[in-house]
């Protein structure tokens, strides 16, 4: 039975990673940080089928510790701090955990094991002010927030110890990838819960930046597919994964809120707030390498995505109102 390493457990792409990886006969064994906010919540039906210890990216100690107790075959570094507004209220500690983090990681494993094969999320933000459209394998880096820097360190970073040791390690460069799973802190699940809140009766207006940025958007429960398909290969190598479509934030809205039969521009407000300092206007892949090499496909369109998310909070926040833990407004409803 292979046995994998999985930080981020607790996260969006963590647990479906953990759900895909159980299906093949892998023992799963997941690294969580030891806070009083953890929220088991995404990995709550699978939690007897996997193992949970405590470690943390600024701890090296931690992680070497971890190494040897469970002999993973395979680590997957899904942890950090992921989100781009945050990272400039916080850059010094996305920095600490976004970037050093996987340095701390790829050091354990040369000291531990270097057998170990080794997966590192980077991202799309990566490109940030793109220099070409659209974006492949070879396309300069020009990141614009300091989550998308702190990603290029740890994808280079990835590359060096590949180069440099030996180390079977490969870095997905994933493009936004979404699901009802997904932080609410995060635009198309804020968009989703913002349409069942406001079709519900809980809400009257929806507040969002910049309507014309475009993303190439995703389903996360694919993309975890093609991490492991990267660790399957011969030879270590990375790649672009996204669907090769893009949508603005717009197209999102109008598909969200026409699915419960509301007009999108009765509710959105366009608030100078959630504007970013500086902007990433657009990004789509270019995934043939993926498609070619790994034999990966996306299984899930756009629209299918966002009435996925929408259908998803419209009965997580009906069964809150059927708990009495939320009302709706008098006569909204």
């Amino acid at each position: 039975m292979p046995r994998a390493l999985i930080t981020g457990i607790t996260g969006q792409d963590g647990s479906y990673l953990a759900e895909f990886l159980l299906e093949k006969g892998y023992e799963v064994i997941g690294m969580v940080r030891r806070t009083s906010t953890v929220n088991f919540s995404r990995i709550q039906h699978i939690q007897d089928k996997i193992t949970l210890v405590s470690g943390d990216l600024l701890d090296q100690g931690s992680l070497i510790a971890i190494l040897r107790e469970y002999e993973p075959d395979e680590v997957y570094n899904l942890a950090a701090q992921s989100f781009v507004p945050t990272s400039w209220d916080q850059p010094v500690f996305t920095g600490e955990v976004t970037a050093l983090g996987v340095t701390r990681m790829l050091e354990a494993i040369r000291t531990v094991d270097p057998s170990i094969r080794f997966y590192q999320a980077s991202s799309s933000e990566m490109f940030g002010k793109v220099r070409e459209v659209p974006q492949n394998e070879l396309t300069p880096f020009y990141p614009r927030s300091p989550y998308g820097v702190a990603k290029v360190y740890g994808h280079w970073i990835t590359v060096n110890y590949r180069e440099s040791f030996g180390i079977y390690a490969v870095s997905g460069i994933l493009f936004n990838h979404e699901s009802p799973r997904r932080g609410l802190e995060f635009v198309t699940r804020k968009v989703s819960y913002g349409v069942a809140k406001i079709k519900l009766g809980l809400a009257r207006e929806l507040r969002l930046g910049n309507l014309d940025a475009r993303r190439d958007w995703g389903y996360a429960g694919d993309y975890v597919r093609a991490m492991w398909l990267m660790l399957q290969q011969p030879a270590p190598d990375d790649y672009v994964v996204g669907t090769g479509e893009t949508h603005s934030v717009r197209e999102l809205c109008e598909i969200a809120f026409a699915h419960v039969g509301l007009d999108w521009r009765d509710y959105v407000v366009q608030d100078p707030r959630y504007m970013r300092p500086a902007e990433v206007d657009l990004l789509v892949a270019d995934p043939s390498k993926a498609r070619r090499v790994l034999g990966w496909e996306p299984t899930v369109s756009f629209e299918e995505l966002v009435r996925m998310m929408v259908d998803a909070d419209l009965q997580l926040l009906q069964e809150e109102i059927e708990r009495g833990l939320i009302r709706p407004e008098p006569g909204r409803v």
